[in-house]
């Protein structure tokens, strides 16, 4: 068996030389990392000088903290971006190329400053004889333990090329699936928007040149314009420091909105909001359908590319996005530790639906557990998109109408009283 000798970094990162004795190149590889150490130079006895090289490979120990650093700092990228650099790899390594190769083709070719400079690291990491799955834990701001463990399992299954195709198809269907709700909310929001703008308008610009006009009669206003002077008189108010009180209105929505931000961050805020979440009347559905189809499709990629089912439940909890859900799933976690079934504390938590429990039993009876919670992930996406779909049929005209009667309300009491002068001059 031939000596290879080595130059290698150990977990401190200081270099370390040496010769260990392996069938080939490979197997050296891997006795060096099975030690902790992490080779950056390796040849075969009488066949190369790493002595030569050390040098070469200092410079890049040198190199390597700042990338890894800058990719454990708060620098990220959005999940559109790392989609498509998923989908890009998965083809590449699909097509026959090798990994390092890829990574060098894709850091070459990413307009992103943050990703490309992440993609480098990757490259120097894989480059100095880290895994891939390894290099990607560097970074855990961009890449989390789903993406990180689907990596790992990939690698030790030989699939890496399939696992990386099956996470790109996770999240464009997760990125599909949040660009309905998100587009499904724009049309609201813009008419939420374009009320509160009107309303603002009318109040500041229009509102105060009719109560002028009217002041100067002595017959009795409606309530109704009396209430709408009185608002815009209040809007144009200027008791703290000569600001109108209408832009403190808005200061102080902006406040509410951060105070509920920072208590949404506490252990107890972020409960009590998941759980409002699930029981709101209309968007608690959706809401709990979203929550549901994520858990079925993380699960079910994760335990469908060879990732042990404890861990790929843990990974599931962590990425669950909703407390209560993240409870039930530890829950489900502990009773598969000690060696129960999935369905009892599934049906226990009261979060999931029947049919997803029944589909989970039979999943569980037939040995097609991944294969069938992938099939309820996709029956939830429907379910969630049809759901959108009824909510923005129902809140557009309710919208409208809101609008209209915000608008109606304000003209009615601004010509209200002149119709009644108009009325009176006519009986004189």
């Amino acid at each position: 068996m031939p000596n290879f000798h080595y130059t290698a970094l150990d977990a401190k990162g200081e270099q370390a030389n040496g010769e260990v004795a392996a069938a080939n190149e490979a197997e050296a590889v891997q006795k060096l990392r099975a030690q902790g150490l992490y080779p950056t130079h390796i040849a075969e006895d009488g066949k190369g000088k790493p002595g030569i090289a050390s040098k070469t490979t200092v410079k890049k120990a040198k190199a390597k903290p700042m990338n890894v650093s800058f990719g454990k700092g708060r620098a990220t990228v959005k999940p559109k971006v790392l989609m498509v650099f998923t989908r890009q790899l998965a083809t590449l390594i699909d097509s026959g190329l090798p990994l390092l190769r890829s990574l060098t083709v894709l850091g070459k070719q990413e307009p992103n400053p943050v990703l490309k400079a992440t993609i480098s690291s990757l490259a120097d990491s894989v480059q100095g004889g880290s895994t891939f799955s390894e290099s990607l834990a560097q970074h855990p701001k961009m890449f989390n333990k789903l993406f990180v463990n689907m990596v790992k399992a990939g690698e030790l299954g030989g699939v890496l090329e399939v696992v990386l195709n099956r996470l790109a198809e996770y999240q464009e269907k997760a990125q599909k699936l949040k660009n309905k709700i998100v587009s499904a909310m724009v049309y609201p929001a813009i008419v939420m928007f374009i009320a509160v703008a009107i309303l603002v308008f009318l109040m500041i610009f229009i509102v105060p040149k009719f109560k002028e006009m009217f002041s100067e009669t002595d017959s009795a206003l409606p309530l109704i314009s009396q209430i709408v002077f009185g608002f815009s008189e209040f809007c144009l108010a200027t008791p703290i420091a000569g600001i109108p009180n209408v832009v403190w209105v808005f200061v102080a929505l902006g406040g509410l909105v951060a105070a509920l931000n920072a208590f949404g961050k506490t252990k107890g805020g972020r409960l009590l909001i998941d759980t409002l979440k699930l029981r709101l009347p209309v968007l608690g559905d959706v809401t709990r359908k979203s929550a549901v189809s994520r858990f079925a499709r993380t699960l079910g990629t994760l335990v469908t590319s060879g990732v042990p089912i404890l861990q790929a439940l843990n990974i599931t909890r962590d990425t669950a996005g909703n407390v209560i859900i993240s409870d039930a799933i530890s829950k489900v976690h502990e009773a598969v530790k000690e060696g129960e079934s999935i369905v009892t504390p599934l049906s226990s938590s009261g979060v999931f639906p029947s049919m997803v429990i029944s589909m989970v039993d039979v999943g569980e009876e037939t040995g097609q557990l991944p294969e069938m919670l992938l099939k309820i992930a996709d029956v939830y996406d429907d379910e969630v998109d049809n759901a959108v779909t009824a909510l923005t049929s129902i809140l557009e005209p309710m919208m409208i109408v809101m609008l209209a009667l915000v608008v109606g309300a304000i003209v009615f009491a601004l010509f209200l009283p002149l119709i009644k002068m108009i009325s009176e001059m006519s009986d004189q």
